[in-house]
């Protein structure tokens, strides 16, 4: 059973709104699953993802190999993660944005330098081969 809670929605009105954050999820994830995906790609994602068939009995009802199920699901998986994530307003992905915990910000201009890989020209750094005394 799902419970209601009492979300606080900031900017500059900040006001307080019930609500149902578990099922809105579910019906906002199912909803993107089914506008994103064509119908035979739905049908796989209903029944292995959704209804939460094994590949035999996917395999069996869809009338497919099993190499062409697990390239399908892969395909699905692929196409889904990406719309989630970049979803505009509100990315399903990651959960913790979704349901209000840390948003995460852009990175500073000296955060991205460390993350830079060094240049190709640049010499290797060799461990020492003998003991230094």
């Amino acid at each position: 059973m799902s419970q209601a809670r009492l979300a606080i929605i900031g900017g500059r009105d900040r006001r307080q709104v019930w609500g149902r954050r578990d099922e809105e999820y579910i019906a906002d994830f199912s909803l993107v699953a089914r506008r994103v995906l064509n119908e035979a790609e739905y049908k796989i994602f209903r029944f292995h993802f959704l209804l939460g068939a094994d590949w035999r009995l996917c395999c069996r009802q869809l009338k497919m190999d099993r190499g062409s199920f697990f390239h399908e699901v892969y395909r699905i998986q692929r196409k889904l993660g990406r719309v989630f994530r970049e979803l505009e307003p509100y990315a399903l992905y990651p959960l913790d944005e979704y349901f209000g915990g840390a948003v995460r910000k852009e990175l500073t201009q000296s955060s991205l330098k460390v993350l830079r890989m060094p240049a190709k020209n640049r010499r290797r750094l060799l461990p020492p081969l003998r003991k230094v005394a």
